[in-house]
């Protein structure tokens, strides 16, 4: 529940019950909820609450969920928007995909499909939130303290995740054996600074980095990740 902790989720549906089922479940799964049963109230909604996703009916009287998504997309915040619908017509779709949605489902839908495609785009527009930044071929979840490269989790030990994911985040940025010592092992750090370099040479086994292209030496300064 801690990895969804703090995300915001409008539903925006004219039926009682399908706002209360999605709502009950969304709210079991840690995510911060508001439901509104019509478009208009929703670009409100949305103005104030300023959601990470939104879970939009299609078919409303008044505004629908077309305009709706329109109105949403407009007000200028980063925001995933997928439309429900009960017509399963490819015109529907191409509509909503070309007045901003993100995603599209069609009614009747298994709760664990809707959970899973919003995973999928807070990946996609929200990767910080869930723990995971992404750098070039480098993901970064630090709630996992994984480290995938070119799709691939590294096999990293505790003090190289660290190692890397500082020099990731800082890539472009010479890093001095001195300053990864105390932002990577701490103040306290009795050691040599020749422990960098052991630290360096396996995780440049591990990327395959045999020619220093990715984690480059600058002697006399230091290290530096240069990415594409």
């Amino acid at each position: 529940m801690n990895t969804v902790k703090g995300i915001r989720i409008m539903l925006v549906d004219d039926e009682p019950h399908i706002l209360q089922f999605l709502e009950i479940g969304l709210t079991n799964e840690g995510f911060e909820i508001r439901t509104t049963p019509d478009g208009m109230s929703a670009v409100t909604l949305a103005q104030e609450f300023q959601p990470h996703v939104v879970i939009l009916d299609v078919m409303m009287p008044g505004v629908d969920g077309f305009e709706a998504c329109r109105m949403i997309k407009k007000l200028g915040f980063n925001v995933a928007i997928i439309m429900l619908t009960a017509k399963d017509e490819i015109d529907d779709r191409v509509k909503g995909l070309t007045l901003g949605a993100d995603d599209y489902m069609v009614k009747p839908f298994s709760f664990d499909e809707l959970l899973a495609r919003i995973q999928a785009r807070l990946r996609n527009q929200f990767p910080s939130l869930l723990g995971e930044v992404i750098h070039g071929p480098f993901q970064i979840d630090d709630l996992r303290k994984e480290i995938t490269y070119q799709q691939k989790v590294l096999e990293l030990s505790p003090t190289e995740y660290e190692l890397l994911k500082f020099m990731v985040l800082n890539h472009g940025i010479v890093l001095s054996k001195s300053k990864i010592l105390d932002k990577v092992w701490s103040y306290d750090f009795g050691g040599e600074e020749n422990i960098v370099e052991v630290y360096i040479r396996s995780i440049r086994e591990k990327l395959n980095d045999k020619e220093h292209r990715l984690i480059r030496t600058l002697r006399g300064a230091g290290y530096r990740i240069d990415l594409p």
